[in-house]
């Protein structure tokens, strides 16, 4: 086992989606603040942190987010295209991945992840009820961007592809709350305890 202040990880917060289902999600309010700061705000603290973005975000929510912006350079790729150009301008060897709409995903949960990682995994990837949550894991930045550069071009282009692909091990997480991502008004509502 790795102790946990040995390395600095990046984290990674994926917020390129395009939001059909909820059109301006990331900066709606999630208990007195947009969203994604609240995401942001969550787990700042572990590390340089770098939001994956498709466009720009609102002056207020961009002078609220102090990390850096990586624009998806392969825009229409989904979240698999989103974190390759953004694990293409990280330098740490690890990176914490965590949705945007996630907000209740904090550094306990990193933590956890951490505390499950051993030298020889390329991954520490989340599970609730038997289903593999790709987008709040832990990678070895260098093994992710080599698989998913593969599966963006020769394959479906989907990160539980790469996860599968890689030495990986889940951690299971019982709350089904923690991993809880938001896709319309009524999910963020009832996440959140929020009647607005």
């Amino acid at each position: 086992m790795q102790p946990a202040a040995a390395k600095q990880d990046a984290v990674v917060i994926l917020a390129g989606g395009e939001s059909t289902r909820f059109p301006g999600k990331l900066e709606s309010d999630a208990g007195g603040m947009p969203l994604l700061l609240r995401v942001y705000r969550n787990v700042r603290s572990i590390g340089p942190t770098y939001v994956s973005a498709n466009a720009a975000f609102s002056e207020n929510l961009a002078r609220e987010l102090d990390c850096t912006i990586v624009r998806d350079s392969r825009p229409g790729r989904g979240p698999l295209g989103g974190l390759v150009s953004t694990f293409e301008s990280v330098s740490q060897e690890r990176c914490f991945v965590v949705a945007g709409d996630a907000p209740f995903v904090d550094a306990s949960v990193y933590q956890r992840l951490l505390e499950a990682w051993t030298e020889d995994l390329a991954a520490v990837v989340a599970e609730r009820g038997g289903r593999l949550e790709p987008l709040c894991a832990l990678y070895d930045r260098g093994a992710f961007l080599g698989e998913a550069r593969r599966e963006l071009a020769e394959a479906s282009g989907a990160v539980r592809a790469v996860v599968e692909s890689l030495r990986h091990r889940r951690v299971r997480f019982s709350d089904e709350r923690v991993l809880g991502g938001i896709n319309t008004a009524a999910d963020r509502d009832a996440l959140l305890g929020l009647h607005l």
